[in-house]
């Protein structure tokens, strides 16, 4: 089954109105809702994945969203008017995982936080936490690339929680190029950062071309949107060494949304 060209309009202008606005913490955002119940004939994650992503290209970019702190009470923010680069891919799966509008929250909350408890310390920080977390809930798996090779590194970005260490298997540029067949849309790529005590700079989903070129989606601090650019072209600008890959798992709807 597919859903229509028409359809997929309606919801992108649709979405330019509501991103006018700020949604209350923890609200169900109608515009997430909608999408839900347009992607959930799509038989696949990772169908749902590319019509969700698609749906909400062009929507503002803003950081630090989520409310809390080590001496302040964690909220669990819920918003489809802006994102970060990880706000976005969390929106996106969570509401492909969920195939109906009432089990959204609870696939972003589980996603977001440990063991899915609403607390600051609990709240994946890292993005090597982020995956770590979501591949021990099985939502995503990595994806085994040749020449990839072990990294392992300490983390201080955020002294409130004290000295971490990253340990993980990343894939150097050339090798990611050379095995391009590897990938596939949906795919969630992550950017190691060559900075001391930071594990990553930035993540979004790989979308592959017609004609199997590779693109770039996600939200930009730079360009201040949801955006398509050329994955190489990202590559070069930002100098990018080594990236992670994970795979989005089919099936864990039951368990997320519990």
């Amino acid at each position: 089954m597919s859903v229509s060209r028409r359809h997929v309009l309606g919801l992108l202008a649709g979405g330019a109105a509501l991103a006018a606005g700020m949604r209350p913490v923890g609200a169900a955002p109608s515009r997430i809702g909608t999408l839900i119940a347009a992607a959930e004939p799509l038989p696949t994650f990772a169908q749902r994945i590319a019509f969700i992503s698609h749906a909400l290209l062009g929507t503002p970019y803003r950081g630090f969203t989520l409310i809390g702190g080590p001496d302040s009470p964690e909220q669990f923010v819920v918003r489809d008017d802006c994102f970060d680069c990880v706000t976005y891919c969390e929106t996106v799966l969570a509401a492909a995982i969920a195939r109906k509008p009432d089990g959204y929250e609870a696939a972003l909350r589980r996603m977001r936080y440990r063991g899915g408890r609403i607390d600051w310390r609990e709240r994946n920080h890292y993005f090597s936490e982020w995956s770590e977390n979501n591949i021990a809930n099985r939502l995503v798996r990595p994806v085994f690339v040749p020449g990839a090779v072990q990294t392992d590194k300490p983390l201080g970005w955020m002294p409130e929680l004290g000295e971490r260490r990253m340990t993980l298997s990343a894939v150097p540029r050339a090798s990611l190029l050379a095995h391009r067949d590897r990938l596939a849309s949906g795919d969630i790529i992550g950017f190691v950062s060559e900075r001391p005590k930071l594990d990553f700079f930035h993540t979004g989903f790989v979308v592959v071309g017609g004609d199997g070129g590779l693109w770039l989606r996600h939200a930009s601090k730079s360009k201040r949107r949801v955006l398509d650019e050329p994955l190489v072209r990202f590559l070069d600008a930002t100098r990018v060494r080594t990236v992670t890959l994970l795979r989005a798992e089919e099936g864990r709807a039951e368990e997320m949304i519990a």
